[in-house]
Formats: structure tokens, C-alpha cells, sequence
């Protein structure tokens, strides 16, 4: 069921379709907050809000917002697109994603700590030991590796789209180096910049803590001997495709931003170069990936890491977060078994149940996959940002047997999923407001308790009936509104 098209204002004429709207919702009777915003949106313009959205994009410009776009080969770097009509979530709504997040995150840290551990999950027949075994996340190096407060995954996205009835579901679990926070935090602050006049009234939770969150979080991860720890944020430079966000984030936390080159190991101690001479570090919020880490231990050919910073990690000396070998939870494969673990660790039902998920390793999942590709979405398990992702009802013939042919190569390289009606926000695009599929990007942080932003990365697929909504596919975003539970006065 769908809202009917508003009766007056900038959402004139605007219907979701048979898509569940993140705005105006799938009732004939909205939320009191909702009927409130809708009201303070008719009072702008489409025109006025053109004025507006041009101004905020040349703030991001001159602020550096950036994000690589790989699929355009001709860019190197470009403004991360931003609507200023805002996605809506009720304070229930938000209650039951904040759950089941916290649910989420627990189950990973404890399936992780259990498969660097003594592996009860494995040899319980919960999950097949090949699943871990063969991923090539698996760091075999961390078995046995003490982890403070067992927090493996001390920063966590989950994807969560809404299907055409509404519900939450996850499409995805990010828990080794997950990016896009520093994209809510600037969001907000570009709303309140380009259209302060929006908030007039409207109970809207802050997320303006996720630095001080954040860095409470490396403090409660550091050594016990560390009592005043000193923490680093390691970036592999300004070539890479988040570094606004590197920076944005050492800002935010009051850190230290560094590179490898920055650091260096001895008598299994990290410390930091200064013009003061040495510094002992204690805690790293890593935002390179495993196999850049250390030379001595992954990649030799790295020059982004830290040489002996394996060995630091190992002793007990200094803390990484996330944790090395976080990437298995990331996989695909794992996730299709993550509602299983929820209940092997937690004895609980999941609260934000998956996506169904066809594992082509699996003989009947395979034959289910190659029997409806024209009616799935396939994934391989170990990629990430949209890449590698076909969609069968809008693939042509060749590309769905291009799919057949890899899938039948390699059928533990995939998964699949039927298509999912993502939900829709009002957008401001070429032709008028209308409605873009949505998702979003809640982030859990976790040191001794795990504290969700309230809000999250709603990323919109900016392109007319796409569902790819991946800001490295060319998708953009949007502020993201949590409710608080009280009625606006």
C-alpha cells in the first residue's frame, strides 16, 4: 500500500509507486513528525531549492567532500553527490535497526573470537570449516591473539535496505575497514548550513558525538599498561579514495593522523615519529587492509604498512581496530549464515533478518541460482562497493551468460538473491522531485559496549530505476533523520 500524492508543497504530485517511501511512509494516517516535515517542505520552492542544492554542492567542493568514482575511468576524484531532502526515521523504526545492529555486531566479535579461538562453531557442524578455512580473509595468525574485551570488530557498518512491505532487512555486514561516517556527519552539518529553517521544531536526535563515541571506544580497546593512551589513526595516504575521510575522522577524534612511514616498531613497541623524538602508540584505528599491514608478515611488496606491527599487535603491546582478520565476517557466504550464529552465540532470533541468500557452493543453491538468473541478483562473496554485482531481470542475455559461465568456474565465488523493491525517498533530480531507491549504512562502534550512530549513510541511487546505490557506482546520499520519541511542542 502506498501513500497517496501529497496535496500540496515541493512533493506536489510526487507518488513512491508501489515502492514503501523512507519519507512519507506506506500509511494513509503518517506520523505526526512526518505530516510536520512534509508541511515545512512546502514552504520552499523547486527553484529555491535548486539555489540551495548548487550552493551545498560547491561546499563540498571547497570542503573536499570527495569520493573516487572507478567505473569513470576519466575521474580520479569527484563532489559526493547530496540531496537535500532528507530520509525519516521514526523513533520505533529506529529502536528496532539499533537492536538489531547491537544483536549483529555481538554475534560477530563472538563467531570471531570462536574461530581464532577453539572453534566450537566449526566443530559443531554450525558452519562448514572450508567456509573458514578457504576464506582468504582467514589470518591464521591471529589464533590464539588476545583481543581486548574480545572486540574484534570495534567499528561496524551494516547495510539495511526495506523491501515493498516495509520490512528491514540486511543486505550485508562491513567489518573490516567500513567507510562513509565522515558522509553523515558532513550531511548534517551541510543541511543545517543550507536549509537551517528544515529543523524549526522537528525532534531530530544529533549525531554530532561520533568522534568523542569513537575515541572513547580506542581508549577502552588500549593495553591495560597504557594509562593514557595515545592514539593514531593510519591512513595509506592521499591517494586513496577515502582520505577526506582519514582526516575527517582524525579531526573529529582529536588524533593523530599517520602513515606507515610514521610509525615505527622496536623491541615490539609502536611508536611515532615527531620532531620531539619518539612516541610510544598504543592504540591504531587502521584504515588500511590486512595485506598492507605489516611486510614482514602479508604483502613484502607493501609500502603502506608498518614493519614488525604484527609482531607489536601479537605481544599485547598495542591495539589495532579493527582487529586483523575481521574480513571473513565481511564474506557473503558468512553473512548468508550470520541468522544461525545469531542463535548458535546469542540463543535469539535475529531482529533484522537477511535477505534470502542462495550459496552456489551449496549443490541446491547452485542449481536454484543457474535455473533464475534472469530473476536474481549474483554476488561474489568477497567483493565489495557494487563491483561484480549482476541483476538479472535487467542484465541483457549476454551478461547473464557471462555470469553463468563464471559461476559455474568458481560456484564457492557466489551468491544469490532475488531482487529486492528498495524503498524510495523524494529526490531532486533533472526533471523534478522523485523517487530514488534508498538504503542505509548504520555504524555500530564497540569497545567495552557497542553504541549505534543514530542515523546512519543513506545512500540513493541517483540514476532513474536503479538499484545500485554504491557511492563508488556513482550513487549519492542523504542527511538521515532519527526521531526522537517525543512530539514536537
Amino acid at each position: 500500500m502506498t501513500l497517496a500524492s501529497p496535496r500540496f508543497g515541493l512533493l506536489q504530485g510526487y507518488n513512491s509507486g508501489k515502492y514503501h517511501c523512507e519519507l512519507l511512509g506506506s500509511s494513509s494516517q503518517p506520523h505526526p513528525v512526518i505530516e510536520l516535515i512534509e508541511r515545512q517542505l512546502s514552504t520552499i520552492s523547486e527553484s529555491e531549492l535548486r539555489t540551495r542544492a548548487a550552493a551545498a554542492e560547491n561546499d563540498l567542493f571547497d570542503l573536499g567532500v570527495t569520493f573516487t568514482v572507478y567505473s569513470e575511468k576519466s575521474v580520479i576524484d569527484r563532489v559526493f553527490p547530496f540531496d537535500l531532502i532528507p530520509r525519516v526515521l521514526t523513533a520505533a523504526e529506529w529502536s528496532t535497526i539499533e537492536a538489531g545492529v547491537i544483536q549483529r555486531v555481538a554475534a560477530i566479535n563472538l563467531f570471531l573470537a570462536d574461530i581464532y579461538g577453539p572453534q566450537h562453531v566449526l566443530k559443531d557442524g554450525v558452519v562448514p570449516s572450508e567456509l573458514v578455512f578457504g576464506n582468504p580473509n582467514f589470518r591464521r595468525e591471529m589464533q590464539g591473539v588476545n583481543v581486548s574485551n574480545g572486540t574484534y570488530v570495534a567499528i561496524c557498518g551494516v547495510d539495511i535496505v526495506r523491501d515493498e512491505y516495509g520490512r528491514f532487512l540486511v543486505l550485508e555486514d562491513n567489518a573490516r575497514t567500513p567507510s562513509g561516517v565522515s558522509y553523515v556527519l558532513e550531511n548534517r552539518r551541510m543541511m543545517l548550513r543550507a536549509w537551517p529553517e528544515l529543523f524549526d521544531g522537528l525532534p531530530v536526535r544529533s549525531v554530532d558525538s561520533y568522534g568523542s563515541r569513537l575515541r572513547q571506544a580506542m581508549t577502552e580497546l588500549s593495553p591495560p599498561a597504557a594509562a593514557d593512551p595515545h592514539i593514531v589513526l593510519l591512513t595509506p595516504g592521499a591517494y586513496n579514495s577515502a582520505y577526506f575521510e582519514h582526516v575527517f575522522l582524525a579531526r573529529e577524534m582529536g588524533v593523530t593522523l599517520v602513515e606507515g612511514r610514521d610509525l615505527i616498531v622496536i623491541d615490539k613497541r609502536v611508536f611515532m615519529r615527531t620532531i620531539a623524538g619518539l612516541r610510544r602508540v598504543d592504540t591504531i584505528y587502521r584504515r588500511i587492509d590486512d595485506d598492507f599491514l605489516d611486510p614482514l608478515v602479508f604483502r613484502k611488496d607493501s609500502i603502506l604498512g608498518v614493519p614488525g606491527l604484527m609482531e607489536a599487535y601479537v605481544s599485547g603491546n598495542v591495539e589495532l581496530a579493527n582487529a586483523v582478520g575481521t574480513g571473513v565476517a565481511d564474506d557473503k557466504a558468512v553473512y548468508a549464515n550470520m541468522p544461525r550464529l545469531i542463535r548458535y552465540y546469542l540463543g535469539q532470533d535475529a531482529i533484522l533478518p537477511n535477505v534470502d541468500t542462495h550459496l552456489c557452493a551449496e549443490a541446491d543453491g547452485l542449481a536454484f541460482t543457474l535455473e533464475n538468473l534472469d530473476t536474481l541478483v549474483v554476488k561474489p562473496v568477497g567483493a565489495s562497493g557494487g563491483y561484480g554485482v549482476m541483476i538479472g531481470p535487467r542484465a541483457t542475455k549476454a551478461e547473464i551468460e557471462e555470469t553463468r559461465a563464471k559461476i559455474v568456474e568458481d560456484p564457492c565465488n557466489f551468491i544469490s538473491q532475488p531482487v529486492v523493491g528498495l524503498s524510495v525517498c523524494p529526490t531532486l533530480c533533472a526533471d523534478g522531485i522523485e523517487p530514488r531507491h534508498v538504503d542505509l549504512r548504520p555504524f555500530a562502534v564497540t569497545g567495552r559496549n557497542t553504541w549505534v550512530l543514530p542515523g546512519g549513510l543513506t545512500r540513493v541511487a541517483l540514476k532513474k530505476n536503479s538499484l545500485v546505490v554504491n557511492s563508488s557506482q556513482g550513487g549519492g546520499s542523504k542527511d538521515t533523520w532519527v526521531l526522537f520519541p517525543e512530539a514536537p511542542r
